[in-house]
């Protein structure tokens, strides 16, 4: 390679639009490959350099920061495998988000069509014991017990006889759970469910979720995006890719 092939530091951060620091802590950390040194001790970078620089910089908005340099390092070791591993691993990452936010929004329409059930006050003269906060509902005591211990309900204890107790909130709560229970969803998704209604009513719940949605989906693009970055600077200098 001839001289005028290499690229110098404030080639490549001009090329980059970082710092001159910035490309020397990408090279130290793996986020592009280590360049050599001239006679002088300069580093010549080339057009490699450049492109795993953009290559890094396009996976970041969608993969992180800890994981772009992670599937870098891999290919810079000459691990394909392993960084296709990592980008998977993302990829499942933001399908279960989206499931569990499909999910999430879907609980959240049955309670705002059968708002009336669920929702409504009913103003007690004094908390229910778990007993009568069961019938009330119409399930067994151990239902509410082990809902209790999954996190869904928490009950507050009489000071003498320790017995639980559900006041308005947590009998809303609990009307939530047994609505969304008989509707056939999982714990999983009832839990964030009660989350978003600490905030509000279920309306209001459901566009803080579609705004949650719209961010998956903004992510998933970035992740489309970088991965065209991401094959042509493995097509053409990770070869041959069979042995990865």
């Amino acid at each position: 390679m001839t001289a005028h092939d290499y690229l110098r530091t404030i080639d490549l951060a001009q090329a980059g639009h970082i710092s001159v620091q910035q490309v020397r802590n990408y090279e130290a950390s793996g986020f592009i490959p280590p360049a050599e040194r001239s006679s002088s001790g300069y580093r010549l970078y080339t057009r490699r350099h450049l492109v795993a620089l953009q290559t890094a910089r396009s996976l970041v908005p969608g993969y992180g920061w800890q994981r772009s340099l992670a599937i870098m390092q891999a290919l810079h070791q000459d691990k394909l495998a392993q960084a296709l591993t990592l980008i998977d691993e993302r990829h499942a990452e933001l399908a279960s988000k989206r499931i569990q936010v499909e999910q999430t929004l879907a609980a959240l329409s049955t309670l705002a069509t059968q708002q009336a059930a669920p929702l409504a006050s009913t103003h007690y003269t004094q908390p229910l014991r778990v007993g009568e906060a069961a019938r009330e509902v119409g399930v067994r005591v151990s239902a509410l017990h082990f809902w209790e211990q999954l996190g869904l309900l928490q009950p507050a204890r009489d000071r003498s006889s320790h017995y639980r107790l559900y006041d308005e909130q947590q009998m809303r709560r609990l009307r939530v759970v047994v609505l969304l229970r008989e509707a056939g969803y999982d714990f999983n998704v009832i839990e964030p469910v009660l989350t978003e209604l600490a905030a509000g009513r279920p309306e209001k719940a459901i566009v803080a979720i579609e705004k949650r949605r719209e961010e998956h989906t903004r992510i998933s693009w970035q992740c489309v995006t970088a991965l065209a970055v991401f094959q042509r600077y493995v097509s053409e200098f990770m070869t041959p890719l069979s042995s990865s």
